[in-house]
Protein backbone atom coordinates (compact mmCIF):
# COMPACT_ATOMS: atom_id res chain seq x y z
CA UNK A 1 0.00 0.00 0.00
CA UNK A 2 0.98 3.62 -0.50
CA UNK A 3 0.94 6.22 2.25
CA UNK A 4 -2.27 7.69 0.86
CA UNK A 5 -3.97 4.28 0.78
CA UNK A 6 -3.06 3.71 4.43
CA UNK A 7 -4.46 7.10 5.41
CA UNK A 8 -7.70 6.31 3.55
CA UNK A 9 -8.06 2.97 5.38
CA UNK A 10 -7.45 4.67 8.75
CA UNK A 11 -10.19 7.19 7.98
CA UNK A 12 -12.64 4.65 6.53
CA UNK A 13 -12.29 2.15 9.39
CA UNK A 14 -12.21 4.91 12.02
CA UNK A 15 -8.93 3.68 13.47
CA UNK A 16 -8.31 5.55 16.69
CA UNK A 17 -4.62 4.95 17.33
CA UNK A 18 -1.56 3.56 15.61
CA UNK A 19 1.02 1.70 17.63
CA UNK A 20 4.59 2.17 16.44
CA UNK A 21 6.59 -0.97 17.16
CA UNK A 22 10.35 -1.45 17.27
CA UNK A 23 12.71 -3.81 19.09
CA UNK A 24 15.57 -3.31 21.53
CA UNK A 25 18.83 -5.23 21.33
CA UNK A 26 17.60 -8.00 23.64
CA UNK A 27 14.52 -8.62 21.49
CA UNK A 28 11.87 -6.97 23.64
CA UNK A 29 9.10 -5.27 21.72
CA UNK A 30 8.86 -1.53 22.32
CA UNK A 31 5.91 0.65 21.37
CA UNK A 32 4.30 4.02 21.66
CA UNK A 33 0.91 5.15 20.39
CA UNK A 34 0.03 8.08 18.21
CA UNK A 35 -3.46 9.36 17.34
CA UNK A 36 -4.54 8.79 13.76
CA UNK A 37 -4.26 12.53 13.11
CA UNK A 38 -0.47 12.25 13.57
CA UNK A 39 -0.02 9.36 11.15
CA UNK A 40 0.61 11.53 8.08
CA UNK A 41 3.40 13.34 9.90
CA UNK A 42 4.86 10.04 11.16
CA UNK A 43 4.88 8.54 7.64
CA UNK A 44 6.61 11.58 6.17
CA UNK A 45 9.03 12.64 8.88
CA UNK A 46 9.02 9.94 11.56
CA UNK A 47 8.42 10.40 15.29
CA UNK A 48 11.11 11.34 17.79
CA UNK A 49 11.76 9.56 21.10
CA UNK A 50 14.38 9.27 23.84
CA UNK A 51 16.73 6.47 22.83
CA UNK A 52 18.73 6.55 26.07
CA UNK A 53 15.90 4.71 27.83
CA UNK A 54 16.02 1.72 25.43
CA UNK A 55 18.31 -1.26 26.11
CA UNK A 56 21.45 -1.00 24.00
CA UNK A 57 20.44 2.10 22.07
CA UNK A 58 22.19 5.33 23.08
CA UNK A 59 24.09 7.15 25.76
CA UNK A 60 22.22 10.06 27.27
CA UNK A 61 24.32 12.63 25.40
CA UNK A 62 23.15 11.21 22.06
CA UNK A 63 19.65 10.20 23.05
CA UNK A 64 17.52 11.77 20.30
CA UNK A 65 16.18 9.05 18.01
CA UNK A 66 13.49 8.85 15.34
CA UNK A 67 11.25 5.94 14.35
CA UNK A 68 10.10 5.77 10.73
CA UNK A 69 7.09 3.48 10.14
CA UNK A 70 7.49 0.80 7.46
CA UNK A 71 4.33 1.16 5.35
CA UNK A 72 4.43 -2.53 4.36
CA UNK A 73 3.78 -3.54 7.98
CA UNK A 74 0.48 -1.71 8.53
CA UNK A 75 -1.97 -4.13 10.18
CA UNK A 76 -5.11 -3.77 12.28
CA UNK A 77 -4.82 -5.61 15.62
CA UNK A 78 -7.95 -7.80 15.85
CA UNK A 79 -7.84 -8.29 19.62
CA UNK A 80 -8.34 -4.57 20.34
CA UNK A 81 -11.82 -3.30 19.49
CA UNK A 82 -13.34 -1.82 22.66
CA UNK A 83 -12.47 1.80 21.92
CA UNK A 84 -12.33 1.50 18.15
CA UNK A 85 -9.84 -0.34 15.93
CA UNK A 86 -6.12 0.05 16.60
CA UNK A 87 -3.40 -0.56 14.00
CA UNK A 88 0.31 -1.25 14.33
CA UNK A 89 3.34 -0.59 12.17
CA UNK A 90 6.91 -1.79 12.58
CA UNK A 91 9.45 1.00 12.48
CA UNK A 92 13.05 1.51 11.52
CA UNK A 93 15.08 3.49 14.03
CA UNK A 94 17.14 6.32 12.53
CA UNK A 95 19.28 9.17 13.80
CA UNK A 96 17.92 12.74 13.54
CA UNK A 97 19.99 13.13 10.36
CA UNK A 98 18.05 10.27 8.77
CA UNK A 99 21.00 7.85 8.90
CA UNK A 100 20.05 4.30 9.92
CA UNK A 101 20.85 3.66 13.57
CA UNK A 102 23.51 0.98 14.01
CA UNK A 103 21.91 -0.24 17.24
CA UNK A 104 18.56 -1.10 15.63
CA UNK A 105 18.23 -4.93 15.36
CA UNK A 106 15.94 -4.53 12.33
CA UNK A 107 18.68 -2.58 10.57
CA UNK A 108 21.22 -5.26 11.53
CA UNK A 109 19.13 -7.87 9.71
CA UNK A 110 18.59 -5.56 6.72
CA UNK A 111 22.35 -5.12 6.44
CA UNK A 112 22.96 -8.88 6.40
CA UNK A 113 20.17 -9.44 3.88
CA UNK A 114 21.81 -6.82 1.67
CA UNK A 115 25.03 -8.85 1.82
CA UNK A 116 23.09 -11.93 0.69
CA UNK A 117 21.47 -9.92 -2.09
CA UNK A 118 24.91 -8.88 -3.39
CA UNK A 119 25.60 -12.59 -3.82
CA UNK A 120 22.27 -12.99 -5.61
CA UNK A 121 20.37 -14.65 -2.76
CA UNK A 122 17.04 -14.19 -1.00
CA UNK A 123 17.11 -15.66 2.51
CA UNK A 124 13.91 -17.49 3.48
CA UNK A 125 13.21 -18.81 6.97
CA UNK A 126 10.43 -20.82 8.57
CA UNK A 127 10.58 -20.97 12.39
CA UNK A 128 8.69 -23.40 14.64
CA UNK A 129 8.04 -21.62 17.93
CA UNK A 130 7.07 -23.66 20.98
CA UNK A 131 5.65 -22.19 24.16
CA UNK A 132 3.80 -23.07 27.39
CA UNK A 133 0.42 -22.09 28.81
CA UNK A 134 0.21 -21.69 32.59
CA UNK A 135 -2.62 -20.68 34.93
CA UNK A 136 -0.96 -17.33 35.67
CA UNK A 137 2.34 -15.48 35.48
CA UNK A 138 3.13 -16.26 39.10
CA UNK A 139 3.83 -19.96 38.69
CA UNK A 140 4.05 -22.98 36.41
CA UNK A 141 0.70 -24.65 37.05
CA UNK A 142 -0.03 -26.52 33.82
CA UNK A 143 -3.37 -26.60 32.01
CA UNK A 144 -3.27 -30.19 30.73
CA UNK A 145 -1.48 -33.51 30.73
CA UNK A 146 -1.46 -33.75 26.95
CA UNK A 147 1.38 -34.99 24.78
CA UNK A 148 2.57 -34.71 21.20
CA UNK A 149 -0.30 -34.13 18.73
CA UNK A 150 -2.90 -35.00 21.39
CA UNK A 151 -6.45 -33.94 20.55
CA UNK A 152 -8.53 -34.92 23.54
CA UNK A 153 -10.37 -33.09 26.34
CA UNK A 154 -7.06 -33.02 28.24
CA UNK A 155 -5.74 -30.46 25.71
CA UNK A 156 -7.73 -27.43 26.86
CA UNK A 157 -5.17 -25.22 25.17
CA UNK A 158 -6.60 -26.06 21.75
CA UNK A 159 -9.19 -23.28 22.02
CA UNK A 160 -6.44 -20.80 22.87
CA UNK A 161 -4.43 -22.02 19.88
CA UNK A 162 -7.43 -21.68 17.56
CA UNK A 163 -8.13 -18.10 18.69
CA UNK A 164 -4.45 -17.27 18.28
CA UNK A 165 -4.29 -18.66 14.74
CA UNK A 166 -7.41 -16.73 13.72
CA UNK A 167 -5.86 -13.51 15.07
CA UNK A 168 -2.59 -14.18 13.23
CA UNK A 169 -4.37 -14.84 9.96
CA UNK A 170 -6.36 -11.62 10.32
CA UNK A 171 -3.01 -9.84 10.54
CA UNK A 172 -1.86 -11.44 7.29
CA UNK A 173 0.46 -14.03 8.85
CA UNK A 174 0.30 -17.42 7.13
CA UNK A 175 0.13 -20.38 9.51
CA UNK A 176 1.00 -23.89 8.30
CA UNK A 177 -0.30 -25.93 11.24
CA UNK A 178 -0.59 -25.98 15.02
CA UNK A 179 -0.66 -28.72 17.64
CA UNK A 180 0.06 -29.81 21.19
CA UNK A 181 3.75 -30.42 21.79
CA UNK A 182 5.55 -33.19 23.73
CA UNK A 183 5.45 -31.66 27.21
CA UNK A 184 2.34 -31.06 29.30
CA UNK A 185 0.77 -27.67 28.51
CA UNK A 186 3.28 -27.09 25.69
CA UNK A 187 2.13 -25.95 22.24
CA UNK A 188 3.43 -25.04 18.81
CA UNK A 189 2.15 -22.88 15.94
CA UNK A 190 4.27 -23.05 12.77
CA UNK A 191 4.51 -20.09 10.42
CA UNK A 192 4.82 -20.59 6.66
CA UNK A 193 8.31 -19.72 5.44
CA UNK A 194 8.96 -16.24 4.15
CA UNK A 195 11.71 -13.71 3.52
CA UNK A 196 13.74 -13.21 6.70
CA UNK A 197 12.88 -9.57 7.50
CA UNK A 198 9.15 -10.18 7.15
CA UNK A 199 9.52 -13.37 9.20
CA UNK A 200 11.36 -11.59 12.01
CA UNK A 201 8.50 -9.06 12.13
CA UNK A 202 6.07 -11.98 12.15
CA UNK A 203 7.89 -13.68 15.03
CA UNK A 204 7.61 -10.51 17.11
CA UNK A 205 3.91 -10.27 16.25
CA UNK A 206 3.37 -13.99 16.93
CA UNK A 207 4.82 -13.75 20.44
CA UNK A 208 2.64 -10.74 21.20
CA UNK A 209 -0.54 -12.37 19.85
CA UNK A 210 0.04 -15.64 21.76
CA UNK A 211 0.40 -13.70 25.01
CA UNK A 212 -2.51 -11.34 24.33
CA UNK A 213 -4.97 -14.14 23.53
CA UNK A 214 -3.91 -16.10 26.61
CA UNK A 215 -4.27 -13.03 28.81
CA UNK A 216 -7.78 -12.38 27.51
CA UNK A 217 -8.70 -15.87 28.73
CA UNK A 218 -7.04 -15.23 32.12
CA UNK A 219 -4.13 -17.53 31.28
CA UNK A 220 -0.43 -16.89 30.81
CA UNK A 221 1.75 -17.88 27.86
CA UNK A 222 5.54 -17.96 28.07
CA UNK A 223 8.36 -18.45 25.58
CA UNK A 224 10.85 -19.10 28.38
CA UNK A 225 13.11 -21.88 27.01
CA UNK A 226 12.97 -24.16 30.09
CA UNK A 227 10.28 -23.14 32.58
CA UNK A 228 9.75 -26.58 34.17
CA UNK A 229 12.38 -29.02 35.41
CA UNK A 230 12.19 -32.60 34.15
CA UNK A 231 10.21 -32.04 30.93
CA UNK A 232 11.05 -30.77 27.46
CA UNK A 233 11.92 -27.12 26.97
CA UNK A 234 10.71 -24.88 24.14
CA UNK A 235 12.70 -24.52 20.95
CA UNK A 236 12.51 -22.49 17.77
CA UNK A 237 13.64 -24.93 15.10
CA UNK A 238 14.47 -22.69 12.16
CA UNK A 239 14.21 -23.88 8.56
CA UNK A 240 16.36 -21.99 6.07
CA UNK A 241 16.88 -21.81 2.32
CA UNK A 242 18.44 -19.47 -0.24
CA UNK A 243 16.52 -18.55 -3.36
CA UNK A 244 17.55 -16.88 -6.61
CA UNK A 245 14.31 -15.48 -7.95
CA UNK A 246 11.89 -18.40 -7.73
CA UNK A 247 14.61 -21.04 -7.79
CA UNK A 248 15.64 -22.81 -4.59
CA UNK A 249 19.43 -22.92 -4.78
CA UNK A 250 19.57 -25.68 -2.14
CA UNK A 251 18.03 -28.31 -4.46
CA UNK A 252 19.98 -30.63 -6.76
CA UNK A 253 18.10 -33.50 -8.36
CA UNK A 254 21.34 -35.41 -9.05
CA UNK A 255 22.59 -35.48 -5.47
CA UNK A 256 21.64 -38.51 -3.36
CA UNK A 257 20.32 -36.21 -0.62
CA UNK A 258 19.03 -33.68 -3.18
CA UNK A 259 21.37 -31.04 -1.78
CA UNK A 260 23.21 -28.63 -4.06
CA UNK A 261 26.83 -27.65 -3.52
CA UNK A 262 25.53 -24.25 -2.34
CA UNK A 263 23.46 -25.99 0.33
CA UNK A 264 26.45 -28.06 1.44
CA UNK A 265 28.64 -24.98 1.78
CA UNK A 266 25.86 -23.22 3.72
CA UNK A 267 25.43 -26.20 6.08
CA UNK A 268 29.20 -26.41 6.58
CA UNK A 269 29.23 -22.71 7.50
CA UNK A 270 26.52 -23.19 10.09
CA UNK A 271 28.37 -26.15 11.58
CA UNK A 272 31.76 -24.42 11.70
CA UNK A 273 30.34 -21.33 13.40
CA UNK A 274 27.62 -23.05 15.46
CA UNK A 275 29.29 -22.46 18.82
CA UNK A 276 30.11 -18.83 17.92
CA UNK A 277 26.49 -17.92 17.10
CA UNK A 278 24.98 -20.00 19.92
CA UNK A 279 24.77 -17.11 22.42
CA UNK A 280 22.70 -15.09 19.94
CA UNK A 281 20.31 -17.96 19.13
CA UNK A 282 20.17 -19.04 22.79
CA UNK A 283 20.70 -15.77 24.60
CA UNK A 284 19.51 -16.32 28.17
CA UNK A 285 20.90 -18.15 31.21
CA UNK A 286 17.78 -20.31 31.08
CA UNK A 287 18.42 -21.25 27.43
CA UNK A 288 21.14 -23.68 28.48
CA UNK A 289 18.84 -25.52 30.89
CA UNK A 290 17.09 -26.69 27.70
CA UNK A 291 20.26 -27.68 25.83
CA UNK A 292 20.91 -30.88 27.76
CA UNK A 293 20.74 -34.54 26.63
CA UNK A 294 17.46 -36.40 27.06
CA UNK A 295 14.86 -33.78 26.14
CA UNK A 296 15.01 -33.74 22.32
CA UNK A 297 17.17 -30.62 22.30
CA UNK A 298 20.40 -30.66 20.27
CA UNK A 299 23.68 -30.69 22.16
CA UNK A 300 26.22 -31.88 19.60
CA UNK A 301 27.41 -30.08 16.45
CA UNK A 302 26.57 -32.40 13.57
CA UNK A 303 24.24 -32.77 10.61
CA UNK A 304 22.11 -35.54 9.19
CA UNK A 305 19.13 -36.32 7.04
CA UNK A 306 16.15 -37.06 9.28
CA UNK A 307 18.26 -37.72 12.41
CA UNK A 308 16.66 -35.53 15.08
CA UNK A 309 19.57 -35.89 17.49
CA UNK A 310 21.71 -33.79 15.14
CA UNK A 311 22.04 -30.02 15.42
CA UNK A 312 21.29 -29.58 11.71
CA UNK A 313 18.64 -31.76 10.09
CA UNK A 314 17.77 -32.05 6.42
CA UNK A 315 14.02 -32.79 6.16
CA UNK A 316 13.16 -35.65 3.80
CA UNK A 317 12.76 -34.68 0.15
CA UNK A 318 9.39 -35.34 -1.43
CA UNK A 319 9.18 -35.68 -5.25
CA UNK A 320 7.88 -32.49 -6.82
CA UNK A 321 8.67 -30.43 -3.71
CA UNK A 322 11.99 -28.93 -4.82
CA UNK A 323 10.99 -25.56 -3.37
CA UNK A 324 10.85 -27.13 0.11
CA UNK A 325 14.48 -28.30 0.17
CA UNK A 326 15.93 -26.69 3.27
CA UNK A 327 18.13 -27.05 6.34
CA UNK A 328 16.71 -27.04 9.87
CA UNK A 329 18.78 -25.57 12.72
CA UNK A 330 17.49 -27.01 15.99
CA UNK A 331 19.22 -25.18 18.85
CA UNK A 332 17.60 -21.68 18.69
CA UNK A 333 14.89 -21.01 21.24
CA UNK A 334 11.81 -18.79 20.96
CA UNK A 335 13.07 -16.19 23.46
CA UNK A 336 15.87 -14.97 21.18
CA UNK A 337 15.90 -11.70 19.26
CA UNK A 338 14.83 -12.98 15.81
CA UNK A 339 16.47 -10.08 13.94
CA UNK A 340 19.85 -10.87 15.44
CA UNK A 341 19.42 -14.66 15.36
CA UNK A 342 18.49 -14.69 11.66
CA UNK A 343 21.43 -12.34 11.00
CA UNK A 344 24.07 -14.63 12.51
CA UNK A 345 22.53 -17.76 10.95
CA UNK A 346 22.71 -16.12 7.54
CA UNK A 347 26.23 -14.79 8.12
CA UNK A 348 27.49 -18.25 9.11
CA UNK A 349 25.91 -19.90 6.08
CA UNK A 350 27.18 -17.26 3.65
CA UNK A 351 30.68 -17.59 5.12
CA UNK A 352 30.56 -21.28 4.22
CA UNK A 353 29.61 -20.38 0.64
CA UNK A 354 32.25 -17.65 0.29
CA UNK A 355 35.07 -19.81 1.66
CA UNK A 356 33.73 -23.10 0.27
CA UNK A 357 33.84 -24.96 3.57
CA UNK A 358 34.00 -28.72 3.28
CA UNK A 359 30.94 -30.47 4.64
CA UNK A 360 31.80 -33.21 7.18
CA UNK A 361 30.15 -36.61 7.01
CA UNK A 362 26.61 -36.79 8.27
CA UNK A 363 25.96 -38.64 11.52
CA UNK A 364 23.32 -41.35 11.19
CA UNK A 365 23.62 -42.86 14.68
CA UNK A 366 21.81 -41.57 17.74
CA UNK A 367 24.43 -39.16 19.05
CA UNK A 368 23.00 -39.21 22.59
CA UNK A 369 23.83 -42.92 22.87
CA UNK A 370 27.43 -42.50 21.68
CA UNK A 371 30.26 -42.48 24.20
CA UNK A 372 32.43 -39.40 24.61
CA UNK A 373 35.28 -41.23 22.87
CA UNK A 374 33.03 -42.16 19.94
CA UNK A 375 31.97 -38.54 19.59
CA UNK A 376 35.56 -37.33 19.79
CA UNK A 377 36.67 -39.90 17.21
CA UNK A 378 33.88 -38.68 14.92
CA UNK A 379 34.93 -35.05 15.40
CA UNK A 380 31.61 -34.11 16.99
CA UNK A 381 31.90 -30.89 18.99
CA UNK A 382 29.50 -29.91 21.79
CA UNK A 383 27.51 -26.71 22.05
CA UNK A 384 28.44 -24.43 24.99
CA UNK A 385 27.43 -25.73 28.42
CA UNK A 386 26.10 -22.41 29.71
CA UNK A 387 25.71 -18.73 28.84
CA UNK A 388 29.15 -17.82 30.15
CA UNK A 389 30.80 -20.47 28.00
CA UNK A 390 28.77 -19.29 24.99
CA UNK A 391 29.65 -15.61 25.49
CA UNK A 392 33.38 -16.37 25.85
CA UNK A 393 33.24 -18.06 22.43
CA UNK A 394 31.13 -15.34 20.80
CA UNK A 395 33.29 -12.42 21.92
CA UNK A 396 36.23 -13.96 20.03
CA UNK A 397 34.21 -14.36 16.82
CA UNK A 398 35.00 -11.94 13.96
CA UNK A 399 32.02 -13.35 12.09
CA UNK A 400 29.48 -12.48 14.80
CA UNK A 401 31.03 -9.05 15.34
CA UNK A 402 30.78 -8.34 11.62
CA UNK A 403 27.20 -9.63 11.43
CA UNK A 404 25.93 -7.63 14.42
CA UNK A 405 28.06 -4.53 13.92
CA UNK A 406 30.33 -3.02 16.55
CA UNK A 407 27.61 -1.23 18.52
CA UNK A 408 25.22 -4.16 18.94
CA UNK A 409 28.08 -6.64 19.43
CA UNK A 410 29.66 -4.62 22.24
CA UNK A 411 26.38 -4.06 24.05
CA UNK A 412 25.20 -7.65 23.63
CA UNK A 413 28.42 -9.13 25.06
CA UNK A 414 28.44 -6.69 27.97
CA UNK A 415 24.78 -7.29 28.80
CA UNK A 416 25.14 -11.07 28.70
CA UNK A 417 28.18 -10.96 30.97
CA UNK A 418 26.18 -8.84 33.41
CA UNK A 419 23.35 -11.37 33.27
CA UNK A 420 25.74 -14.23 34.01
CA UNK A 421 27.43 -12.37 36.87
CA UNK A 422 24.06 -11.66 38.43
CA UNK A 423 22.92 -15.27 37.98
CA UNK A 424 26.01 -16.88 39.51
CA UNK A 425 25.52 -14.87 42.73
CA UNK A 426 22.00 -16.24 43.27
CA UNK A 427 21.24 -18.86 45.91
CA UNK A 428 18.71 -21.20 44.30
CA UNK A 429 16.02 -23.40 45.81
CA UNK A 430 17.95 -26.41 44.52
CA UNK A 431 20.98 -25.42 46.63
CA UNK A 432 18.87 -24.84 49.71
CA UNK A 433 17.04 -28.17 49.29
CA UNK A 434 20.26 -30.06 48.73
CA UNK A 435 22.70 -28.44 51.14
CA UNK A 436 20.99 -26.49 53.93
CA UNK A 437 20.17 -29.52 56.07
CA UNK A 438 23.54 -31.25 55.70
CA UNK A 439 26.18 -28.53 55.61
Amino acid sequence: MTKQEILKIVKKKKISFIRLWFTDVLGFLKSFDIPSEELSHALNDGMGFDGSSIEGFSRIEESDMVVKPDITTFRIMPWIQDEGPVARMFCDVVEPSGKPFDGDPRYVLKRNLKEAKKMGYIFNVGPELEYFYFRNAGGTEILDKGGYFDLTPMDIGQDLRRKTVLALEKMGIDVEYWHHEVASSQHEIDLRYNEALLMADNVMTYRMVVKEVAMQQNMYATFMPKPVYGINGSGMHTHMSLFKGKKNTFFDKNDKNHLSQTAKYFIAGLLKHATEICSVCCQWVNSYKRLVPGYEAPVYVSWACRNRSALLRIPMYKPGKEMATRVELRNPDPACNPYLAFSVMLAAGLEGIKKKYKLPKQVTNNIYSMTEKERNDSGIESLPDDLYDAIRITEKSPLVKRALGDKVFEYFIRNKKDEWNDYKKQVTKHELDRYLAIL
